[in-house]
C-alpha cells in the first residue's frame, strides 16, 4: 500500500471515516504518522472548545473574584481553589462516574459519558478556573493610573472596565494566559488515560501512539511521533497568541512591551 493510499484510508479515521480496521502488521512510518495524525484532531478539538469557551467564563470567575459582595466573591474563589487544588486526572475520573449516574437517571444525559463532550465539560471548567487566577492577579495589578484617569474622565462601572481595565488585564495577563494555552493542549492527552471510552477506536493521539507501542514493543518510534506533532501545535499557539499579544502592546513603546516566554508547568 502506497503512503498516499494510506492518508486516504487513515486520515479522518479518528472521527470514523475512511477504512474501519485499524493495521495489524508490518507497520510503516507512514501509517503511524497518519493515524496519530488522526488523532490530533481531537486534541486539538478539546483544547480550541476549552480555550475559547474558559476564556469567557475565566474572566467572569475573576471579576467575580474581585467583587466586595461576598455572594459574588466567595463562589468564585471555590470554584477556582477546587479545580487548580484536584489533579486534572481525578476531575476526569469523578466526572464519568458522575456523569454515568446521570445517564442512568435520564437519556438525555448520554453524551456526558462520551468523551467529545464529557471530557470536553471537564477541560473548560478546569482551564477556567487557571486562567481565572491569572486574570484576577492581572487585574488587581492594574496601575492606579489608570483607574484614576479613567474617573476623572467620568467612566464608571462597565464603560470603565470595558474601556480601561479590561484592556491592560488582557495586556498584563496574556503572555502567562499563553501558557496555560498551551499546557491545556498537552493535558488533552489525558483524555485516554481516563474513564471516557475511545468508542469505535475513535481515539486521540495518545490512543493511536500507544496501540503502534502495544503492537511492535517499541515506544520510541509513535511517541516521538506525537511528541513532533505537539511541538507544531505549541508553536502554531506562539504564533497566534504572539499576534493578539503585539496587538495589546501595540500602543506601548518597544522596550515597555511584554513579550512571551514559555515557562514549563510541572505538575498540572
Amino acid at each position: 500500500m502506497s503512503c498516499y493510499q494510506t492518508v486516504q484510508d487513515y486520515a479522518f479515521r479518528a472521527f470514523g471515516y475512511g477504512e474501519r480496521l485499524l493495521p495489524r502488521s508490518d507497520f510503516t512510518l507512514c501509517e503511524q504518522f497518519t493515524l496519530i495524525g488522526s488523532g490530533m484532531m481531537w486534541n486539538i478539538y478539546y483544547g480550541t472548545v476549552a480555550v475559547i469557551t474558559g476564556f469567557f467564563f475565566a474572566n467572569l470567575l475573576a471579576v467575580g473574584k474581585n467583587a466586595k459582595s461576598a455572594w459574588a466573591r466567595k463562589p468564585a474563589e471555590w470554584f477556582i481553589f477546587l479545580f487548580r487544588g484536584s489533579p486534572l486526572f481525578i476531575q476526569f475520573f469523578f466526572a464519568y462516574f458522575l456523569f454515568l449516574n446521570l445517564k442512568s437517571v435520564s437519556s438525555i444525559f448520554d453524551p456526558l459519558s462520551s468523551a467529545w463532550l464529557g471530557a470536553l465539560i471537564v477541560l473548560f471548567l478546569n482551564t477556567a478556573a487557571y486562567s481565572a487566577e491569572i486574570f484576577y492577579g492581572a487585574l488587581r495589578s492594574i496601575p492606579k493610573g489608570d483607574i484614576e484617569a479613567a474617573d476623572a474622565y467620568g467612566l464608571t462601572g462597565w464603560p470603565r472596565f470595558r474601556k480601561v481595565m479590561w484592556p491592560t488585564m488582557m495586556r498584563l495577563a496574556w503572555p502567562a494566559y499563553t501558557n496555560e494555552a498551551i499546557f491545556l493542549f498537552h493535558a488533552t492527552t489525558l483524555v485516554f488515560f481516563s474513564g471516557f471510552p475511545a468508542w469505535r477506536q475513535k481515539g486521540d493521539a495518545l490512543y493511536y501512539a500507544n496501540y503502534f507501542a502495544d503492537k511492535t514493543f517499541n515506544p520510541f518510534v509513535p511517541y516521538p511521533i506525537l511528541a513532533f506533532y505537539f511541538i507544531l501545535l505549541t508553536l502554531v499557539i506562539i504564533s497566534l497568541f504572539g499576534v493578539i499579544n503585539k496587538r495589546l502592546n501595540r500602543h506601548l513603546p518597544q522596550e515597555r512591551r511584554r513579550k512571551l516566554r514559555l515557562r514549563p508547568n510541572l505538575i498540572r
